[in-house]
């Protein structure tokens, strides 16, 4: 394993040791520790700040991702190329290459590019971007989680007896999309934890605001407890502890509050409760169906589940649950993936990395298609970036993968091109993006094409537009590699491992075992 990850310090956490790199491998605290250090590592923050020396700073406006090297991550496969294959004159490019997809039980959730934006929910940054992102899948006719917690956080929401009837920026997001779908391409889906379970938060938004789907959330690839934010009104943390949420610490304790006013305590965390899903399997199944049961009498014609990288039982009980209820897409996130707030630690330090849970899915799927069990169509998601990340995931995953969930590095793309945008506004292009010009049309690879056919969007939503067109073409250029016309044609042997750790994880063949017969063959003939 490599040494990304030095426990006791991060950029992530801003914190660093005063030996720099001269740290115990275990512990990650300095060879010596010295008496009147002032406390650059974690340890040292945490002596002065407590829990908040848990969470990737600064809070708002950075998502985080997991730095640990994992012994196998997607760097340990290769994708095979072909010199034999297709010679029809529609195959001479490698831009007729098709990567459109379908998605749900009768296909009706159509993907230009198979990405999903994933569980976009109630932090900071993901509100202050989602205008871009929504319009921006919309153009790119991909599909977009609208995550939990959003009508709750939503400071001009109704809440009437219990329930959400108007929450404006569940409107606001809902309508960043639907305004700009072109031709039936992409989707909206909003995601639910059991506080907006409570809040009746999905029957509201398919009968007021016309979800596509509704996704029942049980975790997430970044942290194995509920969704978290950090609020900075002692107002909104009472508020939202009187909806029933966990805030720390408690901002109607008067020594709180006190510390609050004078400025020790800058803010408090937000917490949903715990998904918990009964041990006894008939109860759990009861459950369950009974949830999804009545999101279709709500309306709901397409139904998701969302899982994390908890133990492999429970994978195999999200399959499972999902093949008897008939669910449209699961959603399985692994770790090493991002998000915009959990604790650092955790996100390193728990859950299966998403190689490793992608290898585990294909044989749980697999043995329930061998069986003629219904499969659900799957996505995955955890630290995906990149074209290759794309290919191999669906060389991992055929026949049953749809599509990959990027949300980070969708995100990001959305960030700069916002910031561009702004740069531009203020007459301020910074180096080196003014090599290219001082206008948005100059700048922005598909700045005129996305205006003269989307008319005028926000500049984050060209960033993305540019970012997935970027993954399209490299997808491509990877299928025709390998003699693959149609992204639903790629198999488990378009890939080969570079270590036999790899092999054995993932039952891929490994690369001096590959094509050893028919090698042998051409020699011999």
């Amino acid at each position: 394993m490599g040494s990304l990850f030095i426990p006791n310090k991060s950029r992530a956490t801003g914190t660093w040791t005063r030996l720099g790199d001269e740290v115990l491998p275990q512990s990650g605290m300095c060879v010596t520790c010295l008496d009147g250090c002032p406390g650059y590592c974690e340890i040292g923050k945490s002596a002065y700040r407590g829990p908040e020396a848990i969470y990737p700073v600064p809070f708002g406006e950075i998502t985080a991702g997991a730095q640990k090297d994992f012994p196998v991550d997607f760097s340990h496969f290769n994708i095979t190329g072909s010199i034999t294959g297709h010679h029809q004159k529609e195959y001479d490019l490698f831009t007729n290459a098709c990567i459109e997809t379908k998605m749900g039980r009768d296909g009706g959730l159509k993907l230009r590019i198979p990405i999903i934006c994933t569980g976009l929910g109630s932090t900071k940054i993901a509100q202050t971007h989602f205008e871009s992102l929504g319009s921006g899948a919309a153009i790119c006719g991909t599909g977009i989680v609208l995550g939990e917690n959003v009508a709750a956080m939503d400071d001009d929401s109704t809440i009437t007896d219990g329930n959400v009837t108007n929450s404006p920026e569940l409107v606001r997001r809902f309508k960043s999309f639907k305004d700009n779908q072109k031709d039936g391409y992409g989707f909206i889906a909003i995601q639910a934890n059991q506080e907006d379970w409570r809040l009746g938060v999905l029957p509201y938004s398919l009968e007021k605001l016309g979800a596509d789907a509704v996704e029942l959330k049980w975790g997430q690839g970044a942290k194995n407890i509920g969704g978290e934010v950090k609020l900075t009104s002692i107002e909104k943390a009472i508020r939202l502890k009187k909806l029933g949420y966990v805030v720390i610490p408690d901002p109607e304790d008067a020594l709180t509050q006190q510390a609050f006013k004078n400025g020790t305590i800058k803010g408090f965390e937000r917490h949903t409760r715990i998904c918990a899903i009964p041990d006894a399997m008939s109860r759990a199944f009861d459950g369950f169906m009974n949830n999804v049961q009545h999101l279709r009498d709500a309306g709901a014609k397409y139904v998701f589940l969302k899982t994390g990288s908890y133990r492999p039982s429970d994978l195999a009980r999200a399959i499972k649950f999902a093949s008897w209820a008939r669910i449209d897409v699961l959603t399985i996130d692994g770790s090493g993936g991002g998000t915009g707030m959990s604790p650092w630690r955790m996100m390193n330090e728990w859950g299966l990395p998403t190689v490793y849970i992608a290898a585990l899915t294909y044989e749980y799927c697999k043995r329930l298609a061998d069986r003629g069990e219904y499969v659900p169509d799957i996505v995955l998601a955890g630290g995906l970036v990149s074209e290759d990340h794309i290919y191999k995931s669906f060389a991992l995953l055929s026949p049953f993968i749809k599509a990959v969930g990027m949300s980070r590095s969708t995100i990001c793309a959305a960030m700069v091109g916002n910031t561009i945008g702004k740069a531009v506004a203020e007459g301020k292009v910074p180096k080196p993006v003014s090599e290219y010009g001082s206008s948005t049309d100059q700048i922005f690879y598909y700045s005129q094409k996305v205006k003269d056919r989307f008319g005028n969007i926000p500049t984050g939503a060209i960033g993305m537009y540019s970012y997935y067109q970027r993954l399209a073409t490299g997808l491509r250029q990877l299928m025709a590699g390998s003699r693959r016309w149609s992204v639903n044609d790629i198999t488990r042997d378009d890939i080969f491992t570079l270590t036999r750790e790899a092999t054995d994880i993932t039952g891929i063949t490994y690369i001096m075992d590959y094509d050893k017969e028919q090698a042998e063959r051409v020699l011999d003939a």
